[in-house]
């Protein structure tokens, strides 16, 4: 948490608890998968909600949940994220019956002694600092709407306020449908959001009917009973649109993924990235950067990648949990995949062009991975070189290897793997195959063309290949004549 949101923060006496609405289908999305598991950057839409829940230190989160219940519910089961505990509670909505009667069902599992932040599943992008502000214009006792004006609020909810005047009272959310000629000319709208004591909530949401053009029960009516209470209804209104734009279709869910990743580009370009084209930039989990890197075009980054001082990153690479270390160079159309367990490319290291890091990969000091090179749980020490072609499983090479195009180490025999140990200052041929387990001797040389089976001593040259046989005047065969 920042600075600002701790102070923001102190000034919210209430435990907050976060009631997320997740019980929609999402017809538009014409998909069988429930519509808040649809991503963005990577992950479901519900699991950045959940994130933005986390941030706020909410006391508990409770899931209302409907279409797809189980699925939606086993995702946020598998959501975790260490250090930053967060409870959840699910509720079913079933059927569903409006905003208002999803709230109703999360009113078993929400306390008299907190502050209730009612939130959307498929509404991914609002960012903490903007709800701690709304939770302190709350403060515990009134009602707090997120709002935002918008040059065309058709669908939305129009915030009727007392007089015409920006800071009047707000006396109702009238819903489009609903609104009169005249109130479908305002243009500040409900985001959908809100803030608002949890024992005023529950009396509200038991007053709920359906009386309204679309016979469901709106949240939005607990406006009318706070007023009709005397209870202050209060609007924090924002500019920021993507903060409050939910995914409806697949087209919203592809808009607001540039709008993510767009923001995820100026933020590395504040902190001194150069970016070739800030719209064409993913960043799917954690991208840290150095000073003076460098990133093409099109390259996809998740999980936890580090980028060190002066690294390059060439177009249309590929990369997820890798450390890369100052100075490195990761030439186009290159894969490092480093899974749970990482992968290390060292200072001063070229890798590419469509080379493949895979997990366990650990490259030393000025290390080169050429074209069509696969590495995988193998270490190479400083100065090793795979230039083209050739596969290392397994294996751990030693400083100043030369391994030859075409070259691989035979791993797998059915069952096990082993592993291949090269000694310093090893060269290794073109379309060699090395049957682990094996040890290749410091200063040695497999001539090319060799399957090696044993180990080889220091300093020899180790060649195992059939005889080159020549035979004169030797005529191919040739079709047989049809008949």
């Amino acid at each position: 948490m920042t600075a600002t949101q701790s102070e923001q923060a102190t000034q919210v006496d209430l435990a907050v608890d976060v009631v997320i609405m997740a019980a929609g289908k999402g017809t538009r999305m014409k998909s069988r998968l429930p519509k808040v598991l649809h991503r963005i950057a990577g992950r479901p839409l519900l699991d950045h909600v959940l994130d933005t829940a986390r941030a706020l230190q909410a006391r508990k989160a409770v899931v209302v949940t409907g279409h797809g219940a189980p699925e939606v519910e086993a995702s946020c089961m598998r959501y975790a994220q260490p250090g930053v505990p967060l409870v959840l509670d699910f509720v079913r909505q079933e059927p569903q019956l409006g905003t208002g009667h999803a709230v109703q069902q999360a009113v078993p599992a929400l306390a008299d002694d907190g502050m209730v932040l009612v939130l959307s599943g498929d509404v991914p992008l609002t960012q903490a600092a903007t709800l701690f502000h709304l939770m302190t214009v709350c403060g515990g006792h009134s009602l707090a709407l997120l709002t935002l004006e918008m040059a065309d609020p058709a669908g939305y909810g129009r915030i009727v306020r007392s007089d015409d005047s920006p800071g009047g009272m707000v006396q109702a959310i009238v819903e489009h449908k609903d609104a009169t000629p005249e109130q479908r000319q305002i243009s500040e709208i409900y985001s959908g959001i809100m803030a608002v004591p949890a024992v005023h909530l529950k009396r509200w949401l038991a007053q709920l009917d359906n009386n309204n053009a679309q016979a469901e029960y709106y949240l939005t009516d607990v406006v009318k009973f706070a007023v009709a209470d005397g209870v202050p209804v209060l609007a924090h209104k924002i500019d920021d649109a993507v903060q409050v734009a939910g995914v409806n279709s697949p087209v919203q869910l592809a808009e607001l993924e540039r709008a993510y990743q767009l923001r995820q580009a100026h933020r590395l370009m504040e902190e001194g990235v150069r970016l070739a084209d800030p719209a064409r930039l993913d960043v799917r989990g954690d991208l840290l950067c150095a000073y003076d890197v460098s990133i093409d075009v099109n390259c996809v980054f998740s999980g936890k990648v580090n980028l060190g001082e002066g690294v390059s990153i060439g177009a249309n690479c590929v990369i997820a949990n890798a450390v890369i270390e100052a100075g490195a160079v990761v030439h186009p159309f290159t894969h490092i995949d480093g899974e749970n367990i990482g992968v290390t490319v060292g200072k001063g290291a070229l890798v590419g062009p469509f080379a493949r890091l895979r997990p366990g990969a650990v490259l030393g000091e000025g290390v080169h991975i050429g074209n069509f090179v696969e590495v995988k749980n193998s270490t190479l020490a400083a100065g090793a070189k795979a230039n083209h072609l050739a596969y290392l499983g397994d294996a751990t090479v030693g400083e100043r290897v030369n391994y030859g195009a075409g070259s691989i180490t035979a791993n797998y025999d059915g069952a096990n793997k082993h592993r291949t140990v090269i000694g310093a200052d090893v060269h290794v041929g073109s379309n060699c195959v090395l049957v682990a387990p094996l040890a290749l001797g410091a200063g040695g040389t497999i001539g090319g063309g060799s399957t090696i089976t044993k180990d080889t001593p220091e300093g020899a040259l180790s060649v195992a290949r059939g005889k080159q046989v020549s035979i004169a005047n030797w005529t191919r065969p040739k079709k047989m004549a049809k008949v």
